[in-house]
């Protein structure tokens, strides 16, 4: 199998959805073309209406390529809702909303997977077709589902997120079929790369949104052996998180809802950490370097601030 990277790549963010999308975004900005590859979580991926839907894959992607629901953060701008509403009259599934435009993907997506091509290659064909500069990685190109343990049984990711709205109370987590899954092809090659400066973990959910990367076989031992700085920026700002259910799994869990929280769920993999200015207070209880500095993003420029502060403080770490 031929790699999907085929130039140089200088970083290599981390992502799930909402969240470490507008990093990624930002990080895309300021980065030379080319420069940047995102490995995203397909955790959260399920059949749905006979399609395969890659929620997190497909925000990045629309984000990056600028067609991104400014209002909601997934989905696409100006997007049509006919396919729903005639769905609804047929009396078909309507909990998990597929906008028109957004169907089309799900169906070309579909479609190739059914006929044998993987779905690292399915995604980097998209992502040229809409514009994005980016190498988008699938974590890997074997399924694997994130399962939500929780007080009513255990639920598939996405039934507990969407259709019953993160209500449950959350108990664990296990990710299905992941023994069998591997990173994706010319990963390991890029994590041993001279041109590679530094590893981003975006302020995603550190429990549905990494954890499951982290998970792939082999991927936590890779990106250790990487010799390039490893950081991660917090999704937790003053105790709570910006969007998504981050901070009610953490109580659930019996975990504080701080930044410190998140870098001990990430121990033994960080260089540097990077936490909200609300949060400086604790910075003294950690045991590795850490980058204070306004971590909320609203705006473009937010993001580029906040991107490129974080990519001077990874170099900063590697001298």
């Amino acid at each position: 199998m031929s790699t999907i990277i085929t130039s140089p790549i200088n970083v290599l963010a981390i992502s799930g959805g909402i969240g470490g999308a507008k990093l990624a975004l930002g990080l895309d900005r300021i980065l030379a073309e080319d420069k940047l590859a995102v490995l995203c979580n397909t955790g959260d991926d399920f059949e749905h209406l006979g399609l395969h839907i890659s929620p997190d894959v497909d925000t990045v992607m629309y984000t990056l390529a600028g067609i991104a629901n400014p209002e909601t953060g997934w989905g696409r701008e100006g997007e049509t809702w006919s396919f729903m509403r005639s769905l609804e009259a047929l009396g078909g599934e309507t909990w998990f909303q597929l906008g028109d435009k957004d169907l089309a993907i799900h169906v070309e997506r579909t479609r190739r997977l059914r006929h044998g091509e993987a779905l690292t290659s399915i995604v980097a064909d998209f992502a040229l077709r809409l514009g994005v500069q980016a190498r988008l990685l699938p974590m890997s190109d074997q399924p694997v589902r994130t399962m939500v343990k929780t007080d009513e049984g255990t639920l598939p990711f996405q039934r507990y997120f969407v259709e019953r709205r993160c209500v449950p109370s959350v108990q664990g987590f296990s990710f299905d079929g992941v023994d069998e899954a591997h990173p994706p092809d010319g990963l390991t090659q890029l994590l041993q790369s001279n041109h590679l400066e530094a590893i981003i973990i975006c302020p995603s959910n550190p429990f549905v949104s990494i954890d499951p990367i982290l998970a792939v076989p082999g991927m936590r031992e890779a990106l250790s052996a990487s010799p390039v700085p490893v950081v991660a920026v917090s999704p937790i700002i003053g105790g709570k998180a910006v969007k998504g259910p981050t901070a009610k799994m953490m109580i659930e869990l019996g975990m504080p809802t701080t930044s410190k929280a998140v870098a001990e769920h990430y121990h033994g993999l960080l260089s540097g950490f990077v936490l909200d200015e609300s949060d400086a207070d604790q910075v003294k209880s950690f045991d590795l370097p850490c980058l204070v500095t306004p971590t909320l993003m609203n705006s473009e420029a937010d993001k580029r601030r906040l991107a490129s502060e974080v990519l001077d403080f990874a170099r900063d770490l590697a001298t």
